[in-house]
């Protein structure tokens, strides 16, 4: 498993905290915030796999992209970013060793605090 910083979704949350799409929650929110199953899979029959991959911060190319599998450390509801799920996923990638990843979601959760 390569799991590697997939960078037209980190242009899109960009693009989101910048529009005022986030909501500053903390990180234990994120379990009541994360999409469930149901909810990512009316999103890609609505949307389609590419969108689903913008809200995916990871993605592993030796995966079919068609698959929830390719796709990692999401960040939002697919409406606005969460700050809770920036920093889970910045903690779990900094634990994983994803350091790229780790470090754009860093550099968004700073984006965020910015705002």
């Amino acid at each position: 498993m390569a799991i590697e910083l997939n960078e037209p979704a980190l242009r899109h949350a960009r693009s989101l905290v910048r529009d005022g799409k986030v909501v500053r929650d903390e990180r234990d929110d994120w379990s009541e915030a994360a999409p469930s199953a149901d909810d990512e899979n009316e999103f890609i029959d609505r949307e389609g796999w590419t969108q689903y991959s913008h809200w995916h911060l990871g993605i592993d190319r030796s995966e079919n992209g068609e698959t929830k599998k390719a796709y990692s450390f999401p960040f939002g509801d697919f409406r606005r970013v969460h700050r809770s799920g920036v920093i889970s996923g910045e903690s779990r990638a900094g634990q994983y060793e994803h350091i790229e990843i780790r470090d754009a979601l860093k550099s968004l959760l700073e984006l965020i605090d910015e705002g």
